[in-house]
Formats: structure tokens, sequence, C-alpha cells
């Protein structure tokens, strides 16, 4: 921090250092730094009005513990420190000393080395009050008071706009930390273990910093792994099949009325999260960035948007759709970079530097000194949010449904009903389909417009909701909830609300005063999330079988690729020991089997003496794989 010409003191190490000054008080020297008294020295035993410099044995630019013990700021020795003044003076230390909190309260015009530099920001209010400050509670008393009492003697006006006034690091309990307890947590080891980025992501992300933050190593361990480890593993998968693809961003960026929906929805989905992010930090609300970059990180940059495209990597020409999912991809890592670089500074300017070290599309030294992402509403189009949001939510109560059930996602599945109430709720569904049958493995996606004859819902009270909102009305209400007629179930379903009379009273009912369910029919299975229904059925014929049998086989051909170290686009020979459950379904699958593990030949023979064993469901046979 700079001194300023208001409480000109120096801290270093709690020692505080005054200003120097001719005996007319006409010249003074301003001292911000150990380094700068040092160079003062050298310049006054130049000028002959000091003997020596006392700290000869420091060393500029050494910020090592040993070299900082070589200096000793006290009273003592720093009364003996003769420097020069401009015009040939001797300056000698100012005796009087105020507190050196009145050093920090001396922030706003601090920064800015008032009033020697910059007097225009301060004088004319175009740096302050400061933007704000950031301490704990506990010192209300300290640095708060004086901030203000300076700014208030001095310029009339509040030190600063905002505070941020930081909570409490509890145990994961709750406790206060202490080691009486044996609850305290070492941070240099907590740091060394788990790093710096992931703990202040944990710590940040997990309580706003006004609150207490009851902290828990196993936080860190899944942040680590949830958010950085998807971050790692997604920047790693890009990195494999970019450089088997030379892509280097030479070429013109994809018009984005050009590029895939699956693009296009995940690049308005970025803009969104660039526009929530700058308004999350401009309100001093780093909690939800972090979380809101980490959700867009997970759920749709990993989680749907590369799964979803995995194929347009590795397989194909390249071509515009290739070119469109390396450029996509790419621009969401290196946002995601930008914007979560305040937060996990280490980690994200090393994404931004092996990034562009391939290429060049920016020429900053670092990430910390690049631009800001700027939210680009050409970008956003809601209406392809919305849809791909159905899918996800469709996607997601398929494979409850299946989880439910015990059916490995792997296992095809021939059919999903969906009940829709509008026409735009059908072109949006169907708009997706294909997207929706790739993700959860069905065969068809149906819209039903009527499903009364198919689908009965069910519907009760939700006392926790209704009690408190409604006291001694409740079971009143309930009797009420529990003669819904379909119809009713249907309006509030789709409305949100429903009006009802209760003793005489007019009252509205929310849809979260209710829980709906629909009841499963034969053969299906059914889940509801809000106004969205889907049946699934469950009924797996001898076709799917054997379709589920040949992708349990391609995993496990592709992962004994893997562990052999073979390279992803190396063509190979399969052998597998003869099973009565499998010889059907390779026959039946053949050319899927060898076109999604890049086989040129593949066999099966009565012994297969060497080979890894497989067994799954009612298989039990022996796989060995060959470079062809």
């Amino acid at each position: 921090m700079q001194t300023t010409g208001i409480y000109r003191v120096l801290a270093t190490g709690g020692i505080p250092l005054p200003i120097w000054r001719t005996e007319d008080g006409k010249e003074e020297i301003c001292i911000g730094s150990v380094e700068e008294l040092k160079v003062e020295m050298q310049k006054a035993v130049a000028a002959g009005v000091l003997a020596k410099d006392i700290f000869e044995e420091f060393e500029v630019g050494n910020n090592s513990e040993e070299n900082y013990a070589k200096i000793d700021l006290h009273k003592n020795i720093v009364d003996k420190i003769t420097l020069v003044s401009a015009n040939g003076q001797p300056m000698k230390r100012e005796s009087d000393l105020i507190d050196v909190w009145f050093d920090s309260g001396s922030m706003p015009y601090a920064q800015w080395h008032y009033p020697f530099e910059n007097k225009d920001k301060i004088d004319e209010n175009k740096s302050f009050p400061a933007d704000f400050i950031a301490e704990g509670v506990d010192q209300t008393r300290g640095w708060f008071y004086t901030l203000h009492a300076i700014a208030t003697m001095v310029f009339d006006s509040v030190a600063y706009k905002n505070v941020v006034s930081n909570g409490l690091v509890l145990d994961k309990n709750g406790q206060k930390m202490s080691k009486r307890l044996g609850n305290a947590v070492d941070p240099f080891e907590t740091l060394g273990t788990y790093g710096a980025d992931a703990t202040r992501w944990y710590m940040i992300a997990n309580a706003n910093p006004w609150d207490n933050l009851k902290f828990d190593l196993e936080g860190i361990e899944e942040v680590k792994r949830k958010f950085f480890g998807t971050l790692y593993n997604t920047y790693s998968f890009f990195q494999l099949y970019a450089n088997l693809d030379n892509f280097n961003y030479s070429e013109d960026d994809i018009p984005l009325n050009e590029r895939p929906e699956i693009d296009r929805w995940i690049l308005s989905e970025l803009h969104t999260l660039i526009q929530k992010v700058d308004a999350f930090y401009a309100d001093y609300e780093p909690t939800k960035a972090a979380r809101a970059i980490s959700d867009f990180t997970q759920d749709y940059v990993s989680n749907w948007f590369v799964r979803l495209s995995r194929r347009r990597y590795w397989k194909g020409d390249y071509q515009q759709d290739k070119i469109s999912a390396y450029q996509t991809l790419y621009t969401c890592m290196e946002t995601i970079a930008k914007l979560g670089a305040p937060i996990a500074p280490f980690f994200m300017d090393k994404l931004y530097l092996d990034l562009n070290s391939v290429t060049k599309k920016e020429s900053f030294e670092s990430v910390h000194l690049s631009n800001f992402p700027v939210f680009d509403e050409n970008f956003v189009d809601k209406s392809l949010e919305n849809k791909m949001e159905s899918a996800q939510i469709i996607s997601s109560l398929v494979l409850s449904l299946r989880a439910k059930e015990k059916i490995k996602v792997r296992q095809p599945l021939q059919k999903i009903m969906i009940p829709i109430d509008s026409e735009s709720q059908k072109n949006e569904i169907l708009a997706v389909a294909d997207l929706i049958k790739s993700e959860v493995n069905v065969k068809e996606v149906e819209v039903l417009e009527d499903a009364s004859d198919i689908l009965v819902k069910q519907i009760k009270p939700n006392f926790k909701v209704l009690g408190p909102r409604f006291g001694k009305d409740m079971k009143a209400i309930a009797q009420i909830v529990n003669n819904f007629t379909a119809s009713d179930i249907k309006n509030i379903e789709q409305n949100g609300i429903l009006e009802v009379e209760v003793n005489g009273k007019n009252i509205t009912l929310e849809r979260t005063d209710v829980e709906i369910t629909s009841q499963d029919i034969e053969g299906w299975l059914v889940a509801n999330d809000g106004a969205l229904t889907v049946a699934l059925d469950v009924t797996i014929t001898e076709e799917l079988r054997k379709e589920g049998i040949a992708r349990e086989l391609i995993n496990r051909i592709q992962n004994l690729r893997k562990d052999s170290g073979f390279e992803v686009t190396d063509r190979i020979d399969v052998t597998f020991q003869k099973d009565e459950n499998i010889v059907k379904a390779v026959e039946a699958n053949l050319a899927y089997i060898k076109s999604e593990t890049l086989t040129n030949e593949l066999k099966i023979i009565d012994k297969l003496e060497d080979g890894i064993e497989i067994a799954f469901d009612e298989v039990n046979t022996k796989l060995s794989i060959q470079k062809n």
C-alpha cells in the first residue's frame, strides 16, 4: 500500500516507520517500502549525510525470510538513519507518530498515492469514495472506524461505497476452531494437499463471504473432483482430438447461423452465464458467480454438450461440423478460464495459457491481463435454451426410471411417451427428440395430445407447505385437494395456481401446495417433474436384448483399447470366446460393433487361451484384441 500525504506512516511487520523531514520542514520524503528506504539511504551515503547503508546486506528483489531477517525497523535502529533531500539537506525522522491503523484507514487515497499523484481521482471524485473494502467483523473498531474518521474529517464524505464484512471460519460442526478442542485445521497442510485454488473455490462457493463457513476438508475434495476434475478432463478430451486433427483455430469462426443446434445452444448458455457472472461480481456476490460457473461447467459443458457431441470429434472428416465443434468447445473453456480467474487464479491461468499457446488467438501474457468476456445478446436464443432444458428434464426423468428398475443405460428400450398440453410444447419436444433418444437410449419419443385414457394423475396435499401458510385452515384445504377432479389437477399443474373457496374465503393454491404423481401402467414406468410427465416402456424384446449385449461388448472393447495404450485411430482385430448369449447378438449387430470400435475383423472361437474375462448379466466370455 502506498502512503498518503494525510497520515504518512509505513508499517512493515507491525513496526511503523515515519517520514523523514528537513529541519525547516520544507522538504520531506514519503517512503512506501523497505526497498525505497534502501535506495534513499544509498543516496544519503553518496551525499555524505549518512556514514553507511545500515541495511547493506539486504538484497533488493530477494523475498526470502532469511533476507528480510536482516532488517530491523525498531526505533533505536531507525533513528540512526539520516536521509538527504532533493536540495541536499539532511533529513531526520519525524518524531510524531500516529497509530498505524490510520495508514490502512487511508486506503482510498493511498492506493492512488494521493496527493503526490492522481489528485483528480480524489479531488474530483473519479475514484473516491472507494468502490469496496473487505474485512472481518472484528475490525469494526480499527479499520472501519479510521476509514470513515479520516474521510469525514478531511473530505466530509464516506470512505467507501460497499463493504464485504467477512464471517468466521468454523469447523465442520459449526464450532470455533481451537487447539484446545483439537478441531483446528492447518492451512498450510490443507493448501499443500488440495491446492490454493480448490481451497479458495470451496470456501467461496460453499458460503457467502459474510456468513460463517463450516469448513470441511471433504468439501474441498469434492470441489477438486467435481469441478476442477471435470474441467481438467474436458480440456484433456479436447486436447486429445484437437491434436489428432491439428486444430489450431486457424480457420475463420463458423458463422453462428451455420453451426449445429447443439453448438448454438451452448453458446447461448455461455453468454447467459457471462451476463450472470458479470452481474454477480459487480454486486459483490462471488458465491453466486462460483456456483454458476461450476454448474455450467459440469451440467452443460461436460454432462450435456461434450457427451452429445463426442462422436463429432472422433468420427468423420475435418469439415465444417467438426471445426464448429472444436471452436465451440474452445470458446467455452477459454471463457470459463476468464470468468473463474478471480476465484481460481492459478488453475485458470494455466488453462488459458495452454489453450492460447497453440492458437495464439490472444497475445496476453496471462488470463489476468486479458479482457473480461463481454455479453452479446446476438448469441442468446431463449427458445433454444428452453428446448434443451426440456430435453434435460425429460432425460433426467427417464434415467431415474431406468435406475429405479435397474435397467442399464446401455440396454436400449423401445419408447417413451410424453403428454403435452399445447402445440408449442409439442414442437419443442419433437425438436429435441433425437437428442433425448441418444441420451437415454430409446428408439422412439411419442407425444400424446390426450393422455387421459393412458395416464392417471393423483394429487395429495403437501402438509409441510400448507401448515405454515394456512394454519387452522389446513385441514379444510387438504379435504378440498383430496376431492380434486382430473380437470382441477390439470389446471393447477399447467397454470401453477388454482382458486378455491375455504370456509367462505377465496384462497389461491400454488403448485408447491400439492404433490402430483402419475400411476404406473402395465409394462411402463411413469415419472413427473412439475407439469412434465414421462412414461417409459420397460419391456425388453429379444432384439433389444441383443443390441444391449452388443453395446456392453463395445464398452469392454473400448476399455481394453484404452488399457492397452492404443491410439484412438488404431484399427484392431477382435476375438471373443464362444458364449451362446453373444453369438446372435454379435451377428445381429456386427457392422455396428466394428464401426464403433474401429475393428477390421471380429471372430468368435470355441476356446480363447489368452485375453481378459468378461461377465455381465448372463454373458460369460473372454476378449482379446490386437492392432490390425
